[in-house]
């Protein structure tokens, strides 16, 4: 089917996208929004007032309403590029198949959806250090990914404390694909994305998420040279202040 102009084919719940290698609950949809909705949300990203960029050293990100200031949002709505399709199309996702359960990912969040976009660009050959989000959010982070793949890393903490710099897991997520990650794998872990030019070594063996990824997906031959990368993760932040 051609998803280039129409709604893509959603799974039933979220229970058909779970990652069942990776530690509690993980999931991916592969293909959440249609080509033409990147291409717009690209198109915004793109013609975002200058100020709404932050450059850091290497690469560049936008925060959308607005910056936390002390761990707190300054309350404010959400832009409807935004908001639509993908807060939209996030609180239709049941997660059981049960009729009667039809709660969403966000459901026990203090807002039941979320509040805050980070919009990071990755150009070719550039990541960012493992890490935690910390406690200002809810630990439920969905990404959305746009413009080409790339590999997240997921670390554990050795038992004196320090990184294992070795990924437990890797993620291979797909432009249009849809990652949500919640409960331990929030909070136990951290993730990081590798500074090098292409992904290599991908296999069912090493890839969490591999029986999910798009039919016919490119990755057969193991290799995935970098693309520029951008991709908006949305959370609930917990305190907002008016």
């Amino acid at each position: 089917m051609d998803t280039s102009s129409s709604r893509p084919l959603l799974p039933q719940s979220l229970d058909e996208a779970r990652i069942f290698q990776l530690p509690r609950a993980a999931f991916y949809i592969s293909e959440f929004i249609t080509e033409d909705e990147e291409k717009l949300l690209l198109e915004k990203i793109a013609s975002a007032p200058k100020p709404r960029w932050k450059q850091l050293t290497r690469r560049r990100l936008q925060t959308w309403p607005s910056d936390l200031i002390n761990n707190k949002l300054v309350d404010a709505p959400l832009p409807s590029w935004l908001e639509e399709p993908i807060v939209t199309r996030l609180l239709s996702l049941h997660l059981k198949e049960d009729v009667a359960s039809q709660s969403h990912i966000f459901w026990d969040s203090p807002h039941k959806r979320p509040n805050h976009v980070l919009i990071n660009e990755y150009p070719p050959g550039i990541g960012i250090m493992p890490h935690k989000d910390g406690a200002a959010y809810h630990p439920v982070v969905a990404t959305v990914s746009l413009g080409a793949s790339i590999c997240l890393n997921i670390h554990e903490m050795k038992e004196e404390g320090t990184l294992n710099r070795t990924p437990t897991w890797r993620i291979l997520q797909e432009p249009r694909s849809l990652l949500i990650t919640t409960s331990d794998l929030y909070t136990d872990y951290l993730h990081g994305i590798d500074d090098i030019m292409e992904d290599i070594e991908l296999s069912e063996q090493t890839v969490a998420n591999w029986s999910l990824l798009q039919p016919g997906s490119t990755f057969h031959d193991g290799k995935n040279p970098r693309q520029t990368r951008t991709s908006l993760t949305y959370r609930d932040v917990l305190s907002v202040s008016s």
